[in-house]
């Protein structure tokens, strides 16, 4: 029988000097959820993201992806097995259009060099065709098809989001992990990106969420993981989250403090 476990974390470990950024016993996250990570500033959300998606290498701990040890992997390598994700900063080219940055980021794993693509003169070009038709799909999701031949920089900062959501996507992706996607985004926006988070969530792409819009992550979450000084405090349902004491604690300190 297959596992429904997409992604599991054992004994995962990173420290800064004498701090312990991350320090997770073991954590499981399934196919087919949207699942938030939560936790006050400083709880090790991003650096935890960094370390499953090898932006940052853990002192210790093992990573499984879709059934595959993936501890040793770099991150383009896991990319490639369907693992993406986007950053709190934006980081997109901005002296490339739309269009450029979104087939950059779709070709990056079709063709790994210039010499082999000239080889494969018409399977490019179909290829190429295929890519733009799947950029122009992705851009009509994300509201963006009006500024598909802008430069980047021309972009507000929450269109800059929606590219930067839409790179991840190029790479038909099997797990996607948005670091605070509605961060800077005016409410209008936050609400069109919670849309296409869910239309997104449905098409089956499996998503981990850190963002510190709680009313949000309530909203769309079928399970939320809480965070605080490098470990998991509480895991379950938003409900279960919301009147969870050590939550509580953990956003609004102790009552005697």
């Amino acid at each position: 029988m297959k596992s429904n476990r997409l992604l599991e974390v054992s004994a995962l470990q990173k420290s800064f000097g004498g701090l312990q950024a991350v320090d997770v016993d073991s954590l499981e996250f399934s196919k087919n959820q949207i699942t938030s990570l939560i936790g006050p500033n400083g709880a090790g959300k991003t650096t935890f993201f960094d370390l499953i998606t090898k932006f940052q290498n853990p002192d210790k701990g093992t990573l499984i992806f879709d059934s595959q040890d993936i501890t040793a992997l770099p991150s383009y390598k896991l990319a490639r097995l369907g693992m993406t994700r986007t950053f709190q900063l934006t980081r997109v080219f901005e002296k490339m259009s739309v269009l450029e940055n979104m087939q950059f980021s779709g070709s990056s794993l079709k063709y790994e060099s210039i010499s082999r693509s000239l080889i494969k003169g018409k399977m490019l070009n179909n290829f190429e065709r295929e890519l733009e038709e799947e950029v122009d799909r992705i851009l009509e999701l994300l509201n963006l098809s009006h500024m598909k031949y802008s430069y980047a920089r021309e972009l507000s900062g929450g269109q800059k989001k929606l590219l930067e959501l839409g790179r991840a996507l190029i790479k038909n992706p099997k797990l996607l992990l948005l670091d605070e996607p509605l961060a800077g985004v005016n409410p209008k926006l936050a609400e069109e990106i919670l849309d296409i988070i869910q239309k997104l969530s449905i098409e089956g792409i499996n998503i981990i969420m850190v963002e510190h819009n709680i009313n949000a992550v309530m909203k769309i979450s079928e399970r939320v993981v809480v965070m605080a000084e490098g470990k998991i405090i509480a895991d379950g349902n938003p409900d279960a989250i919301r009147s969870d004491e050590k939550v509580i604690e953990a956003y609004l300190g102790k009552v005697d403090e």
